[in-house]
């Protein structure tokens, strides 16, 4: 679903559940033919959207076989490591690409794959609009009030894109009202949901958008997002895949032409209020009883309770027990699906995790804690290897030039520290 920053890495976009890994090098006919779906889908917008064309070249790499497939020729430059790695935009010579990896993309269908590539390469561009920026990891999306009132706001997003006039513009004010009372319960993450709306939300309006072939299809493609998000085990970097769309769409049909006006600075979902002429409804707590707010708040009461007792022993994996201390940011490649946070520390993020920072290379295959600040990493259960390698229950650390593995403060602790001269 999506690639895109995550703090200075790359978070892997998933539009669909997991699909499950191709077992082959990539298939260069097979690779060609998704280049083409993707250029029909680019072509076809012409850059209206943005008034700029997305089209960018195209790169699917697989890792294990260093096999790879371009949808045009390749620079007469080093290929990056992180080709086969990474779903995001990788600069090769001078140019920026839209990468995919072959196990992620093989198995998905045809507009799975266009919107993957039409969401990547909309990052590329997006710098040049000024609609990027650094977010947070919106953590309060893992509590019970966070999820309980961002599912309300879809349902009533949902509500606001099937209806058209009052009905409409009142499903938007219950959403409006459901957005406000997450506010008011975390006041200090108000500007990360905005800044991440501007980052992935956008991107994730553009796919929809572009590769729909009508309005009423992008619709139709939104409502299906915002009914399975539900049932998503986090929320905590995902929710604007969901949100971004619905919103998007909500505008087009209220203030045309806002996408060449909208900056950086701006908030979509204020936009919206604007373009209606609307405010939140007064009573958020009744209006969440029309979308069944009773049910979905003992759902994530029941779902709480499970997810303490998983963040006791992530705790004592993670913080409490023997960890080894990756102390430096970098870029790389992970994926949100099922992330815990665990409060006061991090979120822990299971599945393949590739970082490559100023402090050395990590791999990860089960987990990783990365710092509420995206600062530092840590992995649980580590073993010693030398002054320059260690590892553990499926990782792998490599210091870089200037760095070394040493035994840190605790007995069985180990951290990465600068070389002393």
């Amino acid at each position: 679903m999506r690639t895109r920053a995550l703090h200075a890495g790359t978070l892997l976009y998933l539009l669909t559940a997991f699909a499950p890994p191709a077992v082959a090098q990539v298939d260069q006919p097979r690779a060609q033919e998704f280049f083409k779906e993707a250029q029909v889908l680019c072509e076809r917008d012409g850059g209206r959207l943005w008034g700029v064309s997305i089209c960018a070249p195209m790169v699917i790499g697989d890792a294990r076989t260093q096999t790879f497939a371009t949808s045009q020729p390749p620079p007469d430059a080093p290929r990056p490591k992180l080709i086969g790695l990474v779903n995001g935009p990788i600069q090769w010579g001078n140019t920026m690409w839209a990468a995919m990896t072959w196990d992620t993309i093989a198995n998905w269908p045809a507009r799975t794959r266009g919107e993957a590539f039409l969401h990547e390469s909309f990052h590329i561009v997006q710098p040049a609009l000024v609609l990027n920026g650094p977010a947070g990891a919106n953590e309060h999306l893992d509590s019970v009030d966070g999820r309980y009132w961002l599912r309300l706001e879809w349902r009533a997003l949902a509500r606001a894109l099937r209806e058209s006039g009052e009905l409409r513009a009142q499903a938007v004010r219950e959403a409006l009202a459901f957005r406000g009372a997450r506010h008011t319960r975390y006041p200090d993450k108000v500007e990360s949901e905005r800044a991440l709306y501007i980052t992935e939300g956008l991107a994730s309006y553009t796919q929809t958008v572009l590769a729909a072939p009508s309005e009423a299809d992008a619709i139709a493609r939104a409502l299906e997002l915002l009914a399975a998000a539900e049932d998503g085990e986090s929320f905590v970097r995902t929710f604007t895949y969901t949100s971004g769309p619905a919103y998007g769409l909500l505008l087009d049909a209220s203030s045309r032409g806002w996408t060449r006006t909208v900056r950086g600075s701006d908030d979509p979902v204020v936009l919206l209020m604007r373009a209606l002429g609307v405010q939140p409804v007064a009573d958020a707590a009744a209006a969440a009883a029309r979308y069944g707010g009773a049910e979905l708040r003992a759902a994530e009461e029941q779902r709480e309770q499970q997810r303490q007792a998983l963040i006791a022993e992530l705790r004592q994996r993670f913080v409490d027990g023997p960890v080894f201390v990756m102390p430096c940011g970098g870029g790389g490649t992970s994926n949100s699906l099922g992330a815990v946070v665990i409060p006061g520390a991090g979120t822990v993020y299971f599945h393949p995790y590739r970082l490559s920072g100023a402090c050395g290379t990590l791999a990860a295959e089960n987990g990783v804690l990365e710092a509420s600040d995206g600062r530092s990493r840590r992995l649980p259960a580590p073993v010693r290897g030398d002054d320059a390698t260690i590892s553990g229950d499926g990782w792998t650390f490599k210091a870089a030039p200037g760095w070394v593995v040493r035994e840190g403060a605790r007995r069985g602790d180990y951290e990465v520290v600068r070389q002393q001269p």
